[in-house]
């Protein structure tokens, strides 16, 4: 393949958010090959199985996003030791009706940052029994547990140079999983 497209599906919605600066930041220190594209997910209307037959606009456009990737990038934060709603929203949409999941056999990697010592270990581990159900081969090694600090991003957004070796593994790790594992 000589082109990798990701779908990134960041979980938080906030303007400032760690998370969507780490989603920023980390897909910059990926390969020429690989092209990274941001799935909006705040629109998306609660899930409702009554819609299954006539899903919203932002919904067909979520799963038309995802089905036109070759693997996912999903940055989660934690709220309350768990993913966030809007991003459990997400998911839930893109994988009904049954039978018809826009995230099945495409390849993901999780990564998350967090103000907390743990990171997002939580969050990650709830996310990864999500997506082992719904058939999405998700990278398992290394694990990343960020915790923000200053350090984490240089005044210009990009990876701070203390963080910089580790989240450069961590890229590349992905990359081999995605190209291993993409159709």
């Amino acid at each position: 393949m000589s082109q990798y497209q990701v779908a990134v599906i960041v979980g938080s919605l906030r303007r400032d958010s760690f998370n969507r600066k780490l989603a920023n930041a980390i897909v910059k220190l990926a390969p020429p090959d690989f092209s990274f594209k941001p799935v909006q997910i705040g629109d998306l209307p609660l899930y409702n199985q009554d819609d299954d037959a006539d899903p919203a606009e932002p919904v067909k456009r979520l799963k038309v996003e995802l089905r036109g990737a070759h693997a996912f990038l999903f940055v989660t934060p934690e709220y309350n030791r768990s993913i966030s709603g809007v991003l459990k929203n997400a998911i839930d949409h893109a994988s009904r009706p049954y039978g018809q999941s826009a995230w099945a056999g495409k390849p993901a990697g999780v990564i998350g940052v967090s103000v907390g010592a743990i990171g997002t270990s939580m969050a990650q581990q709830h996310l990864r029994n999500i997506l082992a159900y719904l058939n999405v081969p998700t990278m398992g090694q290394p694990e990343a547990f960020l915790q923000a600090t200053d350090a984490l991003f240089d005044k210009d957004g990009n990876i701070g140079e203390g963080s910089k070796k580790f989240l450069q593994s961590w890229m590349d790790q992905y990359v081999k999983w995605i190209k291993r594992h993409a159709a």
